[in-house]
């Protein structure tokens, strides 16, 4: 057991999985001999070789293409993407032909492929390599969205997306890559996808959130519990399939809901968390469900983007505000 960051869990699953399994192929710019952008795949050339960490061309289209391709002949292709904001030229392999292989070949192929891409500002990095974006896919049949939020989600996480039979965008927040170090066992046990990782248990207001947003819905809970607001905090980690059952699970015993995430609130995956809450769990609403979340505006440049990223003030604003409910 060593402590890692969470960029060092990504390495470590990797390798983990690549020695497990020979069909793991990894692929994307610069991942072989510099270890990607952010050095996830450090030194996996040197155990693996250049027959299974390949070096592409800038061509994301192509990526996509050619892990597609690989998935269907019975590889197991882990695809970089060097952020978010570059994935767009990729959307039509990944919508168009990962997500739709087992619907068009009515189960006769799967397409088992992992995107992986930072995503979420606060590294100060111009606009495209900030995006979060992640409602386009959630909207897309056929894929998983993950997002870890530690190094311990990260490791386990990113083995079951390996090892899960259909394709999985698996999305790393980039702000917290080396922002803290947790002790992770390198077993190899994954962690399951399709559930919520309930983190901290409350009575008086449920605050659902995953990735980067952790961090400050994290330190605004200490904060309100100086107050006396007791607060349970949900870490949604698989954003499709949802987990509702413990969303509305930890709703009906709070009453209260504030849903936290970078990305821009129009049509954002908290419209649909708290649309369900309406439809589900509106019974056991005391307030209605709150958002807080990034503004519908292009990620501003490094000296605007705490004013973009949703902060502790904000969110315990917005719990303020239902606690004003009875």
């Amino acid at each position: 057991m060593a402590e890692i960051t969470l960029v060092e869990a990504v390495n470590q699953a990797l390798s983990f999985e690549m020695q497990a399994n020979p069909d793991v192929i990894v692929l994307g710019e610069d991942v072989a001999k510099d270890g990607g952008v952010f050095r996830a795949t450090l030194g996996l050339l040197d155990k693996f070789g250049p027959e299974r960490v390949l070096d592409t061309p800038l061509a994301e289209s192509m990526i996509a293409g050619l892990a597609v391709g690989m998935a269907v002949q019975g590889l197991k292709p882990v695809a970089e993407f060097q952020f978010m904001g570059f994935i767009y030229p990729a959307i039509d392999q990944i919508i168009n032909h990962a997500a739709r292989l087992r619907n068009r070949t009515r189960g006769r192929l799967s397409c088992p492929v992992v995107f992986r891409t930072p995503f979420g500002a606060g590294i100060h990095a111009p606009e495209h390599h900030s995006e979060s974006t992640e409602a386009m896919f959630v909207h897309t049949p056929g894929i998983r969205v993950v997002v870890p939020s530690s190094p311990a989600r990260a490791y386990g996480l990113l083995l079951a997306s390996i090892r899960d039979p259909d394709p999985v965008v698996f999305l790393e927040p980039s702000r917290l890559y080396r922002f803290a170090k947790q002790e992770v066992v390198n077993d190899g046990k994954a962690l399951p996808l399709d559930v919520c990782f309930t983190l901290r248990q409350g009575d008086d207001v449920t605050l659902v959130t995953w990735g980067a947003m952790v961090k400050e819905t994290l330190a605004a809970v200490s904060l309100l519990n100086d107050e006396g607001i007791s607060a349970e905090v949900i870490d949604v980690a698989t954003l499709k399939p949802l987990d509702m059952d413990t969303i509305l699970a930890s709703v009906e015993k709070t009453g209260r809901c504030v849903i936290v995430h970078e990305a821009p609130l129009s049509c954002g995956v908290g419209a649909e968390i708290a649309a369900q809450l309406v439809e589900k769990g509106l019974f056991s609403l005391k307030a209605p469900p709150a958002r807080v979340t990034g503004f519908d505006t292009i990620v501003p440049y490094a000296k605007l983007e705490k004013y973009y990223i949703p902060s502790e003030k904000r969110i315990i604003e917005a719990v303020h505000r239902l606690m004003e409910f009875a």
